[in-house]
């Protein structure tokens, strides 16, 4: 999965995140509309992480949501 993808579907994915991230308010992530920059900047905020930090968790997450929808996708 790609970051277009979330951002595009940033309403869907915001549960996903906050799942993710449990310190990020509500409005936190309403505010972000799908931005990765400002995301990665939330998550530095909140959990007191260096940028690099924010970025690798974001992209672990975003590797997971890709091969938990492949797992979806292909249930019969």
């Amino acid at each position: 999965m790609n970051w277009d993808t979330v951002e595009g579907q940033w309403k869907q994915f915001k549960g996903r995140a906050k799942q993710a991230w449990s310190k990020l308010t509500d409005d936190d992530l309403a505010n972000l509309n799908g931005k990765r920059e400002e995301l990665a900047g939330k998550i530095q905020e909140r959990y007191g992480i260096k940028k690099q930090e924010a970025e690798r968790q974001i992209d672990d997450w975003i590797a997971q949501l890709g091969s938990s929808s492949r797992q979806d996708g292909s249930r019969n």
